[in-house]
C-alpha cells in the first residue's frame, strides 16, 4: 500500500476528460483573455489595496480564548508525536505516517488556510515546542534573509516527494521530519517566534495560502474580508516570488513526470540515473515557470510606474500575490482525486498505527473505495478549478496594475502578464489531462 502511494498522484489520462483537449485549452484561455478585458474596460481603481474587511467581535474572543489556544497547540504537538511514532516504530509495510504527511498535512493545509485563515501558527507543534525553552532575549534574524529558508527547506520536501524513489518509505518519513523538526525548533530557540515566519516552510506556505482567506486579522481582530484584498497584503519580498514560482513549477513536473512519454524513456534508469534526471527536470520545470513570470513582470516594466509604487521585489513582487490563486488551482488540480482516494487510507491505516496488530476503528480490511467519484467529475474539478485560479490571479493582477501604471497605459502594460497566464492555463490544462 505505502509503495504505492507517490503514483497515486495520477489523477487521470487524457481519456477522463469530457471535452476533447483542445476544446478545453482554448476555453479555459479565452475565459482568461475575457476576463482580462472585461476588467480593462470597467475596473480603473485599486478596489483591494488596504480593505480591512468587517471586524468579527464574537469570533475574535473564542479565537483569542486561551483554552483555544492551548487547545490548538496539545493537539498539534501530539499530531506530530503520532506521526513520528507511526513513522519510527510502525510497520514497514502497512504504515500510515507518509499519507498523513503528504496527503493530510500537506494536501490538507490548502483547504485548512482556505477556510479557517491563519490558524496553522497556532496549531504549528515546532512553534510550541521551541516556545518551551524560555530565553529572555533572542538573536536578530540575519538582514536580507527575507524567506529564503522556507524556500530551501519547501524545494527538500518537494525534492522528496516528487524525485527521490523511496520518498514514501516509513523510515524515510520518519528521518525527513525529525530533521526538519530538529532543524527548525533549534532556529526558533535561538531566533525567536520570529523565525518560523520566515523559516518554517508550512508555516509559510499555510500563511501564504491563508491570504485568500475570507478570515484575517486586522490590528489583532479577526476580521470577515474579501479574499482578494487578504491577498492584497502578501508581502513583496524576493523569497516569496522564489517560493510561488518553486510551487507552480514542481507541480508542472508532478505532471510531466506522470506522462507515458515521460514513463518510457526513465522507467528502466539505474537508481543514480533516477536521481539525476529527476533532479534535473524539477529544476527545469521550475525555472521555466520562473523565466516566464519574471520576463513577464518585467516587460511590464516597460510602461512608466508611478512613482514610490513598488517595494524591495519591483515589478515580480508586486505581481507574485497573482499567483497565489493559480498555485492553489495547480494544487487542487493535481491533489483532488488524490487527496480523495489516498486520504481513506490514513485513517483506514490508523487503526493500527503502531503495527501492533490493533483494530483501533474497526476498518482492518477495508479497502479504499475508488469508485465513489467518476472520472467526469475528477476532470471537471481539475479544469475549474485551474480555471478559477487564474481568472482570480488576473483579477488580482489587474486590481494591483490600477495602482502601479496610469490609466492610459493600463491595457498595454498588462499584456506581457495576460501572455502568461494565457500560456499557464493552457499548460496546466495540458498537465493534468495529457496521458
Amino acid at each position: 500500500m505505502v509503495v504505492q502511494l507517490l503514483p497515486l498522484h495520477g489523477i487521470g489520462g487524457r481519456g477522463d476528460l469530457p471535452v476533447p483537449l483542445w476544446l478545453a485549452i482554448y476555453s479555459a484561455g479565452a475565459a482568461v483573455a475575457v476576463s482580462f478585458f472585461a476588467l480593462s474596460a470597467f475596473w480603473s481603481r485599486p478596489r483591494f489595496e488596504g480593505t480591512a474587511g468587517a471586524p468579527l467581535t464574537a469570533a475574535t474572543r473564542i479565537a483569542d480564548n486561551p483554552i483555544v489556544r492551548i487547545v490548538l497547540k496539545v493537539l498539534g504537538v501530539a499530531a506530530l508525536a503520532v506521526l513520528l511514532g507511526a513513522a519510527w516504530f510502525g510497520s514497514p509495510e502497512q504504515n500510515p505516517a507518509p499519507t498523513w504527511l503528504y496527503v493530510w498535512i500537506w494536501v490538507g493545509i490548502i483547504p485548512l488556510s482556505l477556510v479557517c485563515g491563519p490558524i496553522w501558527r497556532l496549531a504549528n507543534p515546532l512553534r510550541t515546542i521551541a516556545g518551551l525553552v524560555r530565553r529572555t532575549s533572542y538573536r536578530p534574524l540575519p538582514r536580507r534573509i527575507a524567506y529564503w529558508p522556507a524556500v530551501a527547506g519547501l524545494a527538500g520536501f518537494l525534492w522528496l516527494e516528487l524525485v527521490y524513489p523511496d520518498g514514501s518509505d516509513p523510515r524515510v518519513v520518519a528521518i525527513a521530519v525529525t530533521a526538519y523538526a530538529v532543524v527548525n525548533v533549534a532556529a526558533g530557540i535561538v531566533y525567536g517566534p520570529a523565525w518560523f515566519p520566515i523559516g518554517d516552510s508550512f508555516e509559510v506556505y499555510a500563511e501564504v495560502l491563508a491570504r485568500l482567506s475570507p478570515l484575517g486579522r486586522s490590528d489583532g481582530q479577526l476580521v470577515l474580508r474579501n479574499p482578494l484584498a487578504g491577498l492584497a497584503t502578501l508581502p513583496q519580498r524576493r523569497g516569496i516570488v522564489a517560493l510561488l514560482c518553486l510551487l507552480l513549477g514542481s507541480t508542472a513536473f508532478d505532471g510531466i513526470s506522470r506522462w507515458s512519454a515521460w514513463s518510457q524513456r526513465t522507467g528502466e534508469l539505474s537508481r543514480p540515473q533516477h536521481l539525476v534526471v529527476y533532479t534535473l527536470g524539477l529544476i527545469v520545470a521550475v525555472a521555466v515557470v520562473a523565466g516566464l513570470f519574471l520576463l513577464a513582470a518585467r516587460t511590464t516594466g516597460a510602461a512608466q510606474i508611478r512613482p514610490g509604487a513598488l517595494g524591495e521585489a519591483g515589478l515580480p513582487g508586486a505581481f507574485v500575490h497573482s499567483l497565489v490563486p493559480i498555485a492553489i488551482g495547480y494544487a487542487v488540480a493535481h491533489y483532488f482525486s488524490f487527496a480523495m482516494f489516498q486520504g481513506q487510507d490514513g485513517w483506514l491505516l490508523a487503526t493500527d498505527p503502531f503495527g501492533r496488530g490493533w483494530d483501533l476503528f474497526g476498518t482492518r480490511g477495508t479497502r479504499i473505495d475508488y469508485t465513489f467519484l467518476g472520472t467526469g467529475l475528477i476532470a471537471a474539478v481539475q479544469i475549474g478549478a485551474i480555471v478559477l485560479g487564474h481568472v482570480l490571479g488576473v483579477v488580482a493582477a489587474h486590481d494591483r496594475a490600477t495602482a502601479l501604471f496610469r490609466r492610459r497605459q493600463l491595457r498595454r502594460a498588462q499584456y506581457p502578464m495576460l501572455a502568461a497566464m494565457v500560456a499557464f492555463t493552457a499548460g496546466g490544462i495540458a498537465l493534468v489531462t495529457a496521458s
